[in-house]
């Protein structure tokens, strides 16, 4: 069994967490998972750096004392971990004396080594980033990392010999390509080492909230050299016991934000190869979250709560969505339109339709048995290419996971998910059940469909691991903790009981209007559009439904319309977008057809729509309306017709 260590950077506590924060823990949280699913031993580190100007400053403005301070917001990153589903294994903070410990461990085996020594120094500071600026890197006076104002500072400080290191470091960035990723951010790094390393102030006297030097108390350490020895703290380093230690470190993976690359990339394996201590494996950064094309501050007030976002798409929603969206390394923008086209796109339509037809119709055709599929069918090309391309993928996403490119895996499962949507399309089961000569046939086919299913809930656990077990449940298949070890298709078991069918994702029919509405106050109790968890269990086959009145039934407006235009939404296989006469105006509707009808085959058709129904965008298209349609279950949808079209507009009732 292999070890694997993986950390997130430890959040600032001048601030409460954002989305920024919660995509960082999110990652690290599905590789951990992967990782256990693949057998290795894993130790999964998040926490909150509490130490500095910055936090002592903030407590004041908040008119409280900083200790309380640092407890209270320090709680509200603690609180992430439920919120989120994260299976973190510690939660350090730097005011634990297991820290304090730790990091005046570190200070003494760097100067006894002769790499700190006492001087003054007099520069331009930054609160925010808790650096020195030279005079030649400001940018109009200003930080050139995050923009903020600098203060003139001259005090009495220890100085790390950073210089003395930039040979090694240089050469061991040559020696160690891989080292920091993506790429471009260790070209940066390398480059700031080619332009020269000044020796690094180390401790401050201007404030007291930090950890004393060792023999010195007047000074602080410096946040930097504080923060960063968390990853070695929570692992016993500076402890009496050094099993974990010795277990756990070097960490596999520091998972860091790009803004503080400098700090992990220069700073900290300095510190490392100073005091004799082998340096981590791996940095991997990770872009920003934007919004209208800035990075979320608090600042600017265009943060994302992700408690509104988990309480109106549940957790695995967000999950998804933020995992799905962002190519690792980039920026990418946050949108309302966006969030809630992918939910209903590809949860709700995709995964949730593909869940509901395999298992729905095992329950209906098979009494809820796993069917035993018949050797020879299974060597047909639609069931080997299928099988094949399952087999495929999970290779493919292990290797993906491992890179961090977990967008790029989400979407080859979801092309599995298309894939195996399309097969069930083709060999129509609702049919086959019709005849009793093809019982072999229909059991072929909900096993390979059922079975795909079972390794794409397999596949997606560390990125939805509600949503992946339910799954695994739903087929009857009992979730295991390192079932990536062996994963391939053909291993669901004929013969044994599925679970009851839930709905996985359901569809969020409010209008992105109507979503702001309910996200602009994260203090606003609203009902969740997305249930928060799994839903009680429901029969395998649906009861008869309640009865309504007439009143009830006149409610709903239905119209002849007329189809001018029709067009595939991009991004889409299964959505038409259709322009269509009404009588007494012409309207835009998105309809979910396109796997039955090509458009130029359904332009001039006349059709019925619901006309009263408040308008909701579809992959960014707003739809004034609904057209009917008859979808037998897991069947292609056959659309209302007439055998004497009656105008544009008439009264269906």
């Amino acid at each position: 069994m292999s070890r694997f260590y993986i950390t997130t950077p430890i959040y600032y506590i001048n601030a409460e967490p954002h989305l920024g924060h919660a995509y960082s823990t999110m990652v690290a949280d599905a590789a951990a998972r992967a990782h256990r699913l693949m057998g290795d031993d894993v130790f999964f580190l998040t926490g909150t750096d509490e130490h500095g100007q910055k936090v002592e400053r903030a407590a004041r403005k908040a008119g409280v004392p900083t200790p309380a301070f640092a407890d209270a917001t320090s709680q509200k990153f603690r609180d992430l971990s439920p919120l989120l589903n994260i299976s973190n294994d510690d939660f350090i903070r730097t005011t634990e004396p297991r820290h304090f410990q730790a990091a005046q461990e570190l200070w003494r085996r760097v100067k006894e080594r002769g790499f700190i020594y006492k001087g003054s120094y007099e520069g331009w500071y930054c609160t925010v980033d808790e650096v020195f600026v030279p005079d030649t890197q400001l940018v109009d006076g200003k930080c050139p990392t995050c923009g903020n104002s600098v203060e003139r500072l001259e005090e009495e400080s220890y100085f790390f010999k950073l210089s003395a290191f930039q040979d090694r470091l240089r050469d061991y960035y040559a020696q160690h390509p891989d080292f920091v990723t993506p790429p471009g951010r260790r070209n940066e790094i390398v480059a700031f080492i080619e332009g020269g390393l000044s020796d690094l102030s180390v401790s401050r006297t201007s404030f007291t909230w930090g950890i004393p030097v060792p023999d010195d108390p007047a000074h602080v350490m410096y946040v930097w050299f504080d923060a960063l020895t968390n990853y070695m703290t929570a692992v016993g380093f500076g402890s009496a016991s050094t099993e974990a230690f010795a277990k756990f470190w070097p960490a596999d993976v520091h998972l860091i934000g790009k803004e503080i690359v400098r700090q992990h990339g220069i700073y900290w394996p300095a510190f490392l190869m100073a005091a004799g201590i082998e340096v981590p494996r791996k940095l991997v950064s990770h872009g920003w979250w934007l919004m209208d094309g800035a990075k979320m501050s608090k600042s600017l007030g265009n943060v994302v709560q992700p408690a509104v976002y988990v309480r109106l798409f549940g957790v695995d929603g967000l999950r998804y969505f933020v995992m799905r969206e962002m190519v690792f390394g980039q920026d990418a923008d946050f949108t309302d339109e966006t969030i809630l086209g992918r939910y209903n796109a590809d949860l709700a339509n995709d995964l949730g339709n593909l869940v509901s037809r395999a298992t729905t119709m095992i329950h209906r055709y098979c009494d809820g048995v796993v069917p035993r599929p018949a050797a020879p069918l299974l060597a047909r090309a639609p069931e080997t290419e299928l099988r094949a391309a399952v087999d495929s993928l999970v290779d493919r996403v292990r290797s993906l996971v491992g890179s961090f490119q977990f967008s790029q895996a989400l979407r080859e499962i979801w092309d599995v998910i298309g894939a195996t949507n399309r097969y069930i399309v083709t060999r129509e089961p609702w049919a086959l059940a019709k005849d009793a000569a093809r019982r072999q046939e229909l059991g072929t086919s909900l096993y390979v469909a059922a079975d795909a299913v079972r390794v794409v809930g397999e596949l997606v656990r560390p990125f939805m691991p509600g949503s992946g077990e339910r799954m695994l449940e739903m087929v009857g298949v009992i979730p295991a903790p390192q079932s990536w070890m062996a994963l391939q298709s053909g291993d669901l078991v004929p013969g044994s009981r599925i679970g009851s069918t839930q709905p996985l994702f359901p569809r969020i029919e409010h209008s992105v209007e109507e979503l702001r509405t309910m996200s602009s106050d994260p203090q606003k109790p609203t009902e969740p559009l997305a249930p928060l968890a799994p839903p009680e269990p429901k029969a395998a086959v649906p009861a008869e439904p309640a009865r309504i009145g007439i009143d009830d039934f006149m409610k709903v407006e239905l119209r002849v319309a007329k189809v001018l235009t029709a067009e595939r939404v991009p991004k889409s296989n299964r959505l038409l977008k259709l322009h269509v006469d009404v009588g007494t105006e012409q309207r835009t509707l998105v309809a979910g057809i396109a796997e039955a009808y090509e458009p130029e085959a359904i332009v001039g058709r006349t059709v019925v729509i619901v006309f009263n129904l408040k308008p909701a965008k579809l992959m960014g298209i707003e739809s004034n309306g609904m057209v009917l349609a008859a979808s037998p279950d897991g069947g292609k949808p056959t659309l209302i017709g007439f055998d004497e079209p009656p105008a544009p507009g008439t009264r269906v009732r």
